[in-house]
Protein backbone atom coordinates (compact mmCIF):
# COMPACT_ATOMS: atom_id res chain seq x y z
CA UNK A 1 0.00 0.00 0.00
CA UNK A 2 1.27 3.73 -0.99
CA UNK A 3 0.58 6.73 0.18
CA UNK A 4 -2.76 9.09 -0.70
CA UNK A 5 -2.43 11.96 -3.82
CA UNK A 6 -4.59 13.65 -1.32
CA UNK A 7 -2.04 14.36 1.44
CA UNK A 8 -1.48 18.09 1.41
CA UNK A 9 2.22 17.71 2.61
CA UNK A 10 5.55 19.22 0.37
CA UNK A 11 7.99 16.42 0.11
CA UNK A 12 12.04 17.48 0.15
CA UNK A 13 13.92 17.38 -2.80
CA UNK A 14 10.78 15.47 -4.67
CA UNK A 15 8.95 16.43 -7.78
CA UNK A 16 5.48 15.21 -7.10
CA UNK A 17 4.90 15.07 -10.94
CA UNK A 18 6.90 11.74 -10.98
CA UNK A 19 6.33 10.56 -7.68
CA UNK A 20 2.91 11.56 -6.46
CA UNK A 21 3.10 8.92 -3.96
CA UNK A 22 4.94 8.26 -0.88
CA UNK A 23 5.71 4.93 1.37
CA UNK A 24 4.54 5.67 4.78
CA UNK A 25 6.74 3.74 7.37
CA UNK A 26 5.25 3.30 10.75
CA UNK A 27 8.72 2.08 12.28
CA UNK A 28 11.93 1.68 12.88
CA UNK A 29 14.31 -0.58 14.47
CA UNK A 30 18.50 -1.14 13.81
CA UNK A 31 19.12 -1.19 9.95
CA UNK A 32 15.06 -1.45 8.86
CA UNK A 33 12.09 0.40 8.28
CA UNK A 34 9.13 -1.11 8.82
CA UNK A 35 6.36 0.09 6.07
CA UNK A 36 2.55 0.42 6.78
CA UNK A 37 1.90 -2.68 4.23
CA UNK A 38 4.05 -4.61 6.13
CA UNK A 39 7.54 -4.65 3.92
CA UNK A 40 11.10 -5.05 5.79
CA UNK A 41 13.12 -1.57 4.19
CA UNK A 42 17.13 -1.74 4.66
CA UNK A 43 18.21 1.84 5.26
CA UNK A 44 21.47 1.80 3.31
CA UNK A 45 21.89 5.44 3.57
CA UNK A 46 21.21 5.78 7.07
CA UNK A 47 17.62 7.77 6.57
CA UNK A 48 20.08 11.00 4.80
CA UNK A 49 22.68 9.68 6.89
CA UNK A 50 21.80 10.84 10.09
CA UNK A 51 21.22 7.48 11.96
CA UNK A 52 24.32 6.20 13.48
CA UNK A 53 23.93 3.43 16.17
CA UNK A 54 20.30 2.17 14.21
CA UNK A 55 16.57 3.28 14.45
CA UNK A 56 15.01 3.80 18.01
CA UNK A 57 18.45 2.98 19.68
CA UNK A 58 17.10 1.55 23.65
CA UNK A 59 19.51 3.81 25.06
CA UNK A 60 18.53 7.11 22.90
CA UNK A 61 14.91 6.63 23.18
CA UNK A 62 15.00 5.85 26.96
CA UNK A 63 16.98 9.02 27.49
CA UNK A 64 14.35 11.22 25.35
CA UNK A 65 11.57 9.81 27.18
CA UNK A 66 12.97 11.34 30.82
CA UNK A 67 14.08 14.15 30.06
CA UNK A 68 10.69 14.85 27.97
CA UNK A 69 8.95 14.19 31.33
CA UNK A 70 11.33 17.12 33.25
CA UNK A 71 11.57 19.84 30.91
CA UNK A 72 10.79 19.86 27.55
CA UNK A 73 11.96 23.32 26.27
CA UNK A 74 13.32 27.12 27.91
CA UNK A 75 14.43 29.40 26.02
CA UNK A 76 18.00 29.95 25.99
CA UNK A 77 18.97 33.44 25.83
CA UNK A 78 20.00 33.97 29.66
CA UNK A 79 19.31 30.65 30.73
CA UNK A 80 21.02 26.98 30.76
CA UNK A 81 20.02 23.09 31.61
CA UNK A 82 22.15 20.50 32.15
CA UNK A 83 21.69 18.12 29.45
CA UNK A 84 23.03 21.00 27.35
CA UNK A 85 25.85 21.76 29.60
CA UNK A 86 26.78 17.69 30.01
CA UNK A 87 26.44 17.91 25.81
CA UNK A 88 29.38 20.70 24.95
CA UNK A 89 31.53 19.39 28.13
CA UNK A 90 31.48 15.86 26.29
CA UNK A 91 32.04 17.49 22.65
CA UNK A 92 35.16 19.65 23.66
CA UNK A 93 36.77 16.51 25.10
CA UNK A 94 36.17 14.70 21.85
CA UNK A 95 37.32 17.56 19.60
CA UNK A 96 40.86 19.26 18.52
CA UNK A 97 41.80 21.19 21.52
CA UNK A 98 41.89 24.49 18.88
CA UNK A 99 37.31 24.40 19.51
CA UNK A 100 37.12 25.93 22.75
CA UNK A 101 32.86 26.97 22.74
CA UNK A 102 29.77 25.07 21.52
CA UNK A 103 26.73 27.27 19.63
CA UNK A 104 23.75 25.17 19.25
CA UNK A 105 21.07 25.48 16.39
CA UNK A 106 19.04 22.74 14.78
CA UNK A 107 20.43 21.68 11.21
CA UNK A 108 23.83 21.26 9.07
CA UNK A 109 22.66 24.14 7.52
CA UNK A 110 22.15 26.54 10.54
CA UNK A 111 25.31 25.59 11.65
CA UNK A 112 26.79 26.26 8.56
CA UNK A 113 25.10 30.05 9.01
CA UNK A 114 26.38 29.93 12.01
CA UNK A 115 30.14 29.07 11.18
CA UNK A 116 29.53 31.88 8.48
CA UNK A 117 28.34 34.50 10.91
CA UNK A 118 30.93 33.29 13.47
CA UNK A 119 33.99 34.38 10.92
CA UNK A 120 32.75 37.53 9.78
CA UNK A 121 32.10 38.80 13.05
CA UNK A 122 35.38 37.68 14.03
CA UNK A 123 37.15 40.15 11.80
CA UNK A 124 34.90 42.88 12.02
CA UNK A 125 35.09 42.62 16.04
CA UNK A 126 39.12 42.43 15.73
CA UNK A 127 39.20 46.26 13.38
CA UNK A 128 39.81 43.93 10.65
CA UNK A 129 36.90 43.54 8.10
CA UNK A 130 36.93 41.05 5.50
CA UNK A 131 34.06 39.56 3.75
CA UNK A 132 35.35 37.07 1.32
CA UNK A 133 34.54 33.46 1.86
CA UNK A 134 36.12 30.48 -0.02
CA UNK A 135 34.83 27.39 -1.08
CA UNK A 136 35.63 24.16 -2.71
CA UNK A 137 34.52 23.18 -5.93
CA UNK A 138 30.89 20.73 -6.09
CA UNK A 139 30.94 21.08 -2.70
CA UNK A 140 27.35 20.99 -0.40
CA UNK A 141 26.75 23.24 3.01
CA UNK A 142 22.85 22.84 2.90
CA UNK A 143 19.69 25.14 1.68
CA UNK A 144 19.54 27.83 3.69
CA UNK A 145 20.58 31.22 1.60
CA UNK A 146 24.27 31.53 3.34
CA UNK A 147 25.16 27.84 2.79
CA UNK A 148 23.80 27.94 -0.27
CA UNK A 149 25.84 30.97 -1.22
CA UNK A 150 29.13 28.27 0.09
CA UNK A 151 27.79 25.33 -2.55
CA UNK A 152 28.11 24.86 -5.75
CA UNK A 153 26.03 26.71 -8.00
CA UNK A 154 23.60 24.52 -10.15
CA UNK A 155 20.20 22.98 -10.40
CA UNK A 156 19.69 22.78 -6.95
CA UNK A 157 19.85 26.87 -5.89
CA UNK A 158 19.57 27.99 -9.45
CA UNK A 159 16.70 29.80 -9.24
CA UNK A 160 17.69 31.71 -6.37
CA UNK A 161 20.68 32.88 -7.58
CA UNK A 162 19.62 36.65 -7.15
CA UNK A 163 20.08 35.98 -3.23
CA UNK A 164 23.19 34.55 -3.21
CA UNK A 165 26.36 36.18 -2.61
CA UNK A 166 29.42 35.61 -4.07
CA UNK A 167 32.37 33.37 -3.20
CA UNK A 168 35.61 32.38 -4.61
CA UNK A 169 36.08 28.59 -5.72
CA UNK A 170 39.08 26.57 -5.79
CA UNK A 171 38.91 23.31 -7.61
CA UNK A 172 38.08 20.02 -6.39
CA UNK A 173 41.46 17.87 -5.96
CA UNK A 174 40.69 15.38 -7.97
CA UNK A 175 43.30 12.39 -8.59
CA UNK A 176 46.47 13.79 -10.32
CA UNK A 177 44.89 17.51 -9.38
CA UNK A 178 45.66 18.30 -6.07
CA UNK A 179 48.25 20.71 -6.76
CA UNK A 180 46.15 22.64 -8.80
CA UNK A 181 43.61 22.83 -5.83
CA UNK A 182 46.23 23.81 -3.47
CA UNK A 183 47.42 26.48 -5.99
CA UNK A 184 43.97 28.01 -6.34
CA UNK A 185 43.37 28.27 -2.36
CA UNK A 186 47.04 29.59 -1.94
CA UNK A 187 46.48 32.57 -4.52
CA UNK A 188 43.01 33.46 -3.18
CA UNK A 189 44.08 33.27 0.16
CA UNK A 190 47.25 35.95 -0.76
CA UNK A 191 45.13 37.62 -3.53
CA UNK A 192 41.62 38.21 -1.81
CA UNK A 193 42.54 38.22 1.88
CA UNK A 194 39.23 36.20 2.53
CA UNK A 195 37.77 35.55 6.23
CA UNK A 196 37.50 31.32 5.90
CA UNK A 197 37.58 29.06 3.77
CA UNK A 198 35.13 26.09 4.68
CA UNK A 199 35.56 22.51 3.31
CA UNK A 200 33.55 19.23 3.93
CA UNK A 201 37.15 17.39 5.00
CA UNK A 202 37.68 14.45 3.12
CA UNK A 203 34.45 13.81 1.12
CA UNK A 204 32.04 16.20 -0.76
CA UNK A 205 28.51 14.62 0.09
CA UNK A 206 25.72 15.40 -2.04
CA UNK A 207 27.98 16.96 -4.94
CA UNK A 208 28.39 13.18 -5.62
CA UNK A 209 30.60 11.11 -2.98
CA UNK A 210 33.72 12.54 -3.92
CA UNK A 211 36.78 11.50 -2.25
CA UNK A 212 40.25 13.17 -1.72
CA UNK A 213 43.30 12.19 0.66
CA UNK A 214 44.09 13.42 4.22
CA UNK A 215 47.27 15.01 3.02
CA UNK A 216 45.33 17.27 1.18
CA UNK A 217 42.93 18.16 3.65
CA UNK A 218 46.22 18.93 5.78
CA UNK A 219 47.88 21.19 3.46
CA UNK A 220 44.93 23.11 3.03
CA UNK A 221 44.78 23.89 6.92
CA UNK A 222 47.93 24.91 6.75
CA UNK A 223 47.77 27.02 3.39
CA UNK A 224 44.58 28.54 5.45
CA UNK A 225 46.80 28.79 8.68
CA UNK A 226 49.57 30.83 7.01
CA UNK A 227 47.13 33.35 5.31
CA UNK A 228 45.32 33.97 8.68
CA UNK A 229 42.59 32.72 7.18
CA UNK A 230 39.72 31.11 9.07
CA UNK A 231 39.32 27.44 8.97
CA UNK A 232 36.05 26.22 8.75
CA UNK A 233 35.03 22.14 8.72
CA UNK A 234 32.05 21.04 7.37
CA UNK A 235 31.48 17.71 9.71
CA UNK A 236 27.88 17.52 9.27
CA UNK A 237 28.37 14.33 7.44
CA UNK A 238 31.66 13.44 7.95
CA UNK A 239 31.57 13.63 11.20
CA UNK A 240 30.62 10.91 13.97
CA UNK A 241 32.67 8.01 12.51
CA UNK A 242 31.53 8.29 8.51
CA UNK A 243 35.45 8.31 7.09
CA UNK A 244 36.25 5.88 9.86
CA UNK A 245 37.09 7.93 12.64
CA UNK A 246 35.32 10.01 14.76
CA UNK A 247 35.65 12.89 12.94
CA UNK A 248 37.31 13.56 9.49
CA UNK A 249 39.83 16.14 10.28
CA UNK A 250 41.21 13.66 12.68
CA UNK A 251 42.99 11.64 9.95
CA UNK A 252 44.69 15.11 8.64
CA UNK A 253 45.70 16.09 12.60
CA UNK A 254 44.11 18.96 11.84
CA UNK A 255 42.47 21.55 14.22
CA UNK A 256 40.11 24.16 12.35
CA UNK A 257 39.26 27.49 13.67
CA UNK A 258 35.21 26.30 13.19
CA UNK A 259 33.23 22.95 13.21
CA UNK A 260 30.11 22.39 12.03
CA UNK A 261 28.04 19.24 13.63
CA UNK A 262 24.71 17.94 13.16
CA UNK A 263 23.14 14.69 11.70
CA UNK A 264 24.70 11.84 13.89
CA UNK A 265 24.92 14.10 16.75
CA UNK A 266 21.89 12.92 18.46
CA UNK A 267 22.14 9.28 16.68
CA UNK A 268 19.68 10.22 14.36
CA UNK A 269 16.85 10.62 16.39
CA UNK A 270 16.61 14.04 17.29
CA UNK A 271 16.98 17.64 14.70
CA UNK A 272 20.01 19.09 16.39
CA UNK A 273 23.67 20.89 15.60
CA UNK A 274 26.43 22.62 17.05
CA UNK A 275 29.40 24.92 15.77
CA UNK A 276 32.37 24.64 17.69
CA UNK A 277 34.75 27.70 17.35
CA UNK A 278 38.27 28.73 19.08
CA UNK A 279 38.69 31.08 21.48
CA UNK A 280 39.50 33.86 20.00
CA UNK A 281 37.06 34.25 17.70
CA UNK A 282 34.43 33.68 20.71
CA UNK A 283 36.61 36.28 22.70
CA UNK A 284 35.85 38.72 19.76
CA UNK A 285 32.22 38.89 20.52
CA UNK A 286 32.25 39.21 24.26
CA UNK A 287 32.21 43.04 25.10
CA UNK A 288 30.73 44.96 27.43
CA UNK A 289 30.12 46.53 23.66
CA UNK A 290 26.38 45.30 23.11
CA UNK A 291 26.98 45.84 19.56
CA UNK A 292 29.25 42.88 19.26
CA UNK A 293 27.06 40.43 20.67
CA UNK A 294 26.60 37.23 18.42
CA UNK A 295 23.43 38.24 16.86
CA UNK A 296 21.99 34.57 15.89
CA UNK A 297 19.19 32.13 17.53
CA UNK A 298 16.63 29.81 16.96
CA UNK A 299 13.16 29.57 19.27
CA UNK A 300 14.37 25.94 19.85
CA UNK A 301 18.41 26.27 20.44
CA UNK A 302 19.68 23.77 22.41
CA UNK A 303 16.25 22.36 23.25
CA UNK A 304 16.30 20.07 26.35
CA UNK A 305 15.18 16.85 24.50
CA UNK A 306 17.27 17.03 21.51
CA UNK A 307 19.97 17.59 23.86
CA UNK A 308 19.41 14.44 26.22
CA UNK A 309 19.32 12.60 23.15
CA UNK A 310 22.42 14.12 22.22
CA UNK A 311 24.01 13.52 25.78
CA UNK A 312 22.86 9.54 25.25
CA UNK A 313 24.33 9.39 22.20
CA UNK A 314 27.84 10.94 23.09
CA UNK A 315 27.50 8.10 26.01
CA UNK A 316 26.99 5.22 23.40
CA UNK A 317 30.52 6.79 21.98
CA UNK A 318 32.32 6.22 25.19
CA UNK A 319 31.97 2.43 25.10
CA UNK A 320 34.31 0.55 22.86
CA UNK A 321 32.17 -1.23 21.25
CA UNK A 322 30.97 1.27 18.83
CA UNK A 323 34.33 2.60 17.59
CA UNK A 324 34.88 -1.57 16.70
CA UNK A 325 32.03 -1.41 14.90
CA UNK A 326 32.78 1.20 12.85
CA UNK A 327 35.91 -0.86 11.59
CA UNK A 328 33.33 -3.76 11.23
CA UNK A 329 31.20 -1.91 9.03
CA UNK A 330 34.21 -0.34 7.00
CA UNK A 331 35.45 -3.67 6.16
CA UNK A 332 32.08 -5.36 5.12
CA UNK A 333 31.88 -2.34 2.92
CA UNK A 334 35.42 -2.92 1.58
CA UNK A 335 34.31 -6.57 1.13
CA UNK A 336 31.01 -5.85 -0.38
CA UNK A 337 32.77 -3.06 -3.26
CA UNK A 338 35.22 -5.50 -4.46
CA UNK A 339 32.82 -7.34 -6.37
CA UNK A 340 32.70 -4.26 -8.88
CA UNK A 341 36.33 -3.40 -8.75
CA UNK A 342 36.72 -4.87 -12.78
CA UNK A 343 32.95 -4.15 -13.46
CA UNK A 344 33.52 -2.21 -16.44
CA UNK A 345 29.34 -0.99 -16.03
CA UNK A 346 30.95 1.40 -13.07
CA UNK A 347 33.76 3.93 -13.07
CA UNK A 348 35.64 5.19 -9.95
CA UNK A 349 34.74 2.60 -7.00
CA UNK A 350 35.52 4.44 -4.29
CA UNK A 351 35.48 3.93 -0.34
CA UNK A 352 36.35 6.55 2.81
CA UNK A 353 35.26 4.92 6.22
CA UNK A 354 32.00 3.51 6.33
CA UNK A 355 31.02 5.48 2.84
CA UNK A 356 31.23 3.57 -0.33
CA UNK A 357 30.53 5.00 -3.87
CA UNK A 358 30.50 3.88 -7.65
CA UNK A 359 29.53 5.58 -10.62
CA UNK A 360 27.05 4.33 -13.25
CA UNK A 361 28.12 4.05 -16.98
CA UNK A 362 25.06 6.79 -18.35
CA UNK A 363 24.92 8.16 -20.90
CA UNK A 364 23.88 11.62 -19.11
CA UNK A 365 25.88 12.10 -15.82
CA UNK A 366 24.76 14.11 -12.98
CA UNK A 367 22.34 14.90 -10.19
CA UNK A 368 19.38 15.16 -13.30
CA UNK A 369 20.35 11.72 -15.26
CA UNK A 370 17.74 9.82 -16.79
CA UNK A 371 18.97 6.87 -14.84
CA UNK A 372 19.02 8.08 -11.25
CA UNK A 373 14.99 8.00 -10.75
CA UNK A 374 14.74 4.65 -12.41
CA UNK A 375 17.61 3.43 -10.15
CA UNK A 376 15.33 5.00 -7.11
CA UNK A 377 12.29 3.52 -8.33
CA UNK A 378 14.03 -0.31 -8.83
CA UNK A 379 15.64 0.53 -4.89
CA UNK A 380 12.33 1.18 -3.94
CA UNK A 381 10.35 -1.55 -5.26
CA UNK A 382 13.54 -4.10 -3.69
CA UNK A 383 12.82 -3.00 -0.05
CA UNK A 384 16.16 -1.15 -0.35
CA UNK A 385 16.32 2.44 0.62
CA UNK A 386 18.99 3.75 -1.75
CA UNK A 387 19.03 7.77 -2.93
CA UNK A 388 21.24 7.65 -6.43
CA UNK A 389 23.01 11.20 -6.47
CA UNK A 390 21.74 10.93 -10.29
CA UNK A 391 24.38 8.58 -11.77
CA UNK A 392 26.48 7.81 -8.47
CA UNK A 393 24.84 5.36 -6.25
CA UNK A 394 26.12 5.08 -2.60
CA UNK A 395 25.73 3.26 0.74
CA UNK A 396 25.84 4.85 3.76
CA UNK A 397 24.26 2.62 6.33
CA UNK A 398 23.54 2.35 10.45
CA UNK A 399 26.43 1.00 11.83
CA UNK A 400 24.19 -1.67 13.56
CA UNK A 401 23.85 -3.38 9.92
CA UNK A 402 24.76 -6.81 9.71
CA UNK A 403 27.23 -8.38 6.23
CA UNK A 404 24.16 -10.54 5.24
CA UNK A 405 22.22 -6.71 5.21
CA UNK A 406 25.14 -5.58 2.96
CA UNK A 407 24.94 -8.46 0.74
CA UNK A 408 21.40 -7.53 -0.02
CA UNK A 409 22.22 -4.17 -0.47
CA UNK A 410 24.66 -5.07 -3.13
CA UNK A 411 22.96 -7.46 -5.02
CA UNK A 412 20.06 -5.25 -5.27
CA UNK A 413 22.66 -2.79 -6.78
CA UNK A 414 23.95 -5.43 -9.13
CA UNK A 415 20.67 -6.72 -10.20
CA UNK A 416 19.42 -2.86 -10.29
CA UNK A 417 21.99 -2.01 -13.20
CA UNK A 418 21.37 -4.66 -15.40
CA UNK A 419 17.70 -3.62 -15.44
CA UNK A 420 18.05 -0.06 -15.65
CA UNK A 421 20.25 -0.06 -18.46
Amino acid sequence: MTGTTASPIWHPFTQHALQPEMTPIVSGEGAYLHARDGRRIIDAIASWWVVTHGHCHPHIVRAIQAQAERLDQVIFAGHTHEPAEQVAKELLALAPPSLAHVFFSDSGATSVEVALKMALGYFRNIGAPRTRIVVMQHSYHGDTIGAMSVGARGVFNAAYKPLLFDVAVVPFPAPGREQASLDALAAICQRDRPAAFIVEPLVLGAGGMLMYPPAVLREMHRICRASGVLFIADEVMTGWGRTGTLFACEQADIAPDIACCAKGLTGGAMPLAVTLCSAAIFEAHRSTDRARTFFHSSSYTANPIACAAAAANLELWRRPETRSRIAAVAESQARCLARFRYDERFSDIRRCGTITALDLHADEPGYLAEVGPKLHAFFRDSDVLLRPLGHTIYVMPPYCVTPDDLDAVYAAIDEAVDQVL
